[in-house]
Order: structure tokens, then sequence, then C-alpha cells
């Protein structure tokens, strides 16, 4: 499982950040932290979009929480390195990122 969460990582990365890559060029709110109200504005715009970033951000909390205890009842350390992945690049990277880190630790 370890190489799927790695294979996991590098995808869940790269396709979301292709939109936050063509929203920097087009716009020059760079990984959509250069203009935060824009930024705000935009992930708000419209129910449709508000649905899906509320959806999201319950996910990221929960996933905070719940990645910390993993982290304390395995004894992986740097759980705020994952924490920075998830901010600056999104879930869908760091949530397989965290587990293929999580297996490693359970396997050693």
């Amino acid at each position: 499982m370890k190489k799927t969460y790695l294979f996991l990582t590098i995808i869940g990365t790269i396709l979301p950040n292709i939109f936050v890559l063509l929203e920097s060029v087009n716009s020059g709110n760079y990984l959509l932290y250069a203009r935060p109200l824009d930024t705000f504005q935009g992930m708000f715009a419209n129910y449709i979009s508000s649905a899906f970033v509320t959806d999201l951000l319950f996910i990221v909390v929960l996933f905070l929480f719940w990645s910390y205890k993993e982290s304390r009842k395995h004894g992986m350390k740097n759980i705020a390195l994952i924490w920075i992945y998830t901010f600056a690049l999104g879930i869908a990277g760091s949530l397989p990122l965290f587990l293929y880190f999580r297996e490693k630790k359970i396997s050693s």
C-alpha cells in the first residue's frame, strides 16, 4: 500500500494544483494566497461552490484532529509538516502522504 499512497500523493497534489496554477497565471493571485479576499470571494461565489468549499473545510478540520490522534498513537513525529502541506497544496495530496508515513511507521 505504501507505493499506492505515494502515487496518490503525487496525483492528489498535481490535479487540483493545475487549477491553482492556471488561476495564479490568469489573475496574479499566486497559490491563491497573494490576494486572500479574492480567493475567499471566489470560493463562496455561489451556492454550488459554497457547498463544495464547506464540505472540504470540514474534511480538513476533521483530518487535522484525526491525524493528530493517529500520529500520537503511532509515535509519528513532525505532523506539523503534513499540516503545512495540507494548507499549502491541499488535502488531496496530504492525506495519502500522511497515510504513507502512517503505514511506514506501523510496518517498521
